[in-house]
């Protein structure tokens, strides 16, 4: 597997690149407040100053995150250059194993038998993946009913209404949850992304996970042909759907949903809004999954747990490098800028920015130790 280099990419960054420097001007999410304008920190660990420029691609929910991370690790390597574009995840995976990038950012990891059976021409032959748990935020599933500002669901009506056997909002599966609320008889429009993303992966395997008899076509990325909804692209386009939609109904990553209606999920027996601490403690209550090598920390989710405060809508947002690049200071870029990711001000600077939680000190020390393979 030999590192097709980067001068041969074009288009995948041309077109629709975002170039992570340390003047870098922030883009509004849509339908929610200017979070992207990063707080910058030197406080980043670095040892002797790298140069250079690495590029990446993928999910969209780390937009926001990775300016931050960039910000942090250009202030502390003024002569690197980080650049990435938010094409979704599984185009970020392909342009990974293609050779096209040399760092991906996915909202699911590699699956075994991926890793098995595929080619990943960033890496040199024989290497090995590293996957890191960067970034983990709550899905929060949005709605538009004016006067209407939650609803308590469980799986089984939020399964029902994106799978379209629930199809007004006065439902009596609705109406069973939420006592005292005037719900109006409204058609609903659920809305999902177009494009195969990591969001609707994390989405669907929730409800495959808690109500596989009505969502019934498992945990997928691409929405399955002929389920009923409008389909929008990107985390931007399902919120602007959802805004400009009354009765509409959607799911995005929790950074852009702050203007938004939102569904408190039935965990156990109560009903838990979308948080930051609520994914951090399904991730808590989750495990690594088994069969992954010492650097490829993909965790299998537990999407059933009851722990008190857990929100099992989340995404886990993995960073995935290879463990050796034909390139000595390519490594010691992906090196030193995943090393920034997790350290805790990479962390905290995210959380200020896109809403995200903060890995544990455990999950750090994991997390570094398989950093230290990158060579």
């Amino acid at each position: 597997m030999k590192l097709n280099r980067i001068a041969s990419l074009g288009a995948v960054v041309a077109v629709s690149a975002l170039a992570l420097t340390a003047c870098a001007s922030n883009e509004t999410p849509a339908g929610g407040d200017d979070t992207s304008s990063a707080t910058s920190t030197s406080d980043a660990p670095t040892t002797d100053a790298l140069s250079g420029r690495i590029v990446g691609s993928g999910a969209s929910s780390q937009q926001v995150a990775i300016q931050s991370w960039s910000q942090a690790f250009l202030a502390a390597n003024p002569d690197a250059q980080v650049e990435y574009d938010p094409a979704g995840s599984g185009t970020g995976r392909e342009s990974f194993q293609q050779g096209a990038v040399q760092f991906a950012g996915s909202d699911r990891a590699f699956k075994i038998d991926e890793i098995a059976e595929g080619t990943f021409s960033a890496c040199s032959d024989g290497s090995g993946l590293v996957e890191i748990p960067a970034y983990i935020s709550p899905i929060a599933i949005i709605f538009n009913l004016p006067g209407i500002d939650a609803l308590d669901l469980d799986a089984a009506t939020i399964a029902g209404i994106f799978a379209g056997t629930i199809t007004t909002w006065n439902d009596p599966a609705i109406a069973a949850t939420n006592a005292g609320v005037d719900l109006p008889a409204t058609a609903i429009n659920p809305v999902h992304r177009s494009d195969k993303s990591g969001t609707t992966g994390n989405f669907t395997d929730y409800l495959a996970a808690t109500a596989a008899d009505v969502w019934t076509w498992g945990s997928v990325e691409e929405w399955p042909a002929g389920v009923v909804g409008e389909a929008a692209e990107k985390t931007s386009g399902v919120a602007n759907a959802v805004k400009a939609g009354e009765g509409s109904i959607g799911y995005i990553d929790a950074s852009q949903a702050e203007p938004f209606s939102s569904v408190n999920v039935k965990v156990g027996d109560a009903f838990v809004g979308h948080s930051a601490e609520g994914a951090a403690a399904t991730l808590d209550a989750s495990a690594i999954e088994d069969g992954r090598s010492s650097g490829d920390l993909a965790f299998e989710i537990d999407r059933t747990t009851t722990a008190a405060g857990a929100y099992p809508v989340l995404l886990v947002s993995y960073l995935i490098a290879c463990e050796q690049y034909d390139d000595e200071n390519t490594a010691a870029l992906v090196r030193g800028f995943f090393s920034t990711v997790v350290s805790p001000e990479g962390q905290d600077a995210a959380a200020a920015n896109a809403g995200s939680a903060p890995i544990s000190d455990e999950l750090r020390t994991k997390s570094l130790a398989a950093i230290e393979l990158i060579k």
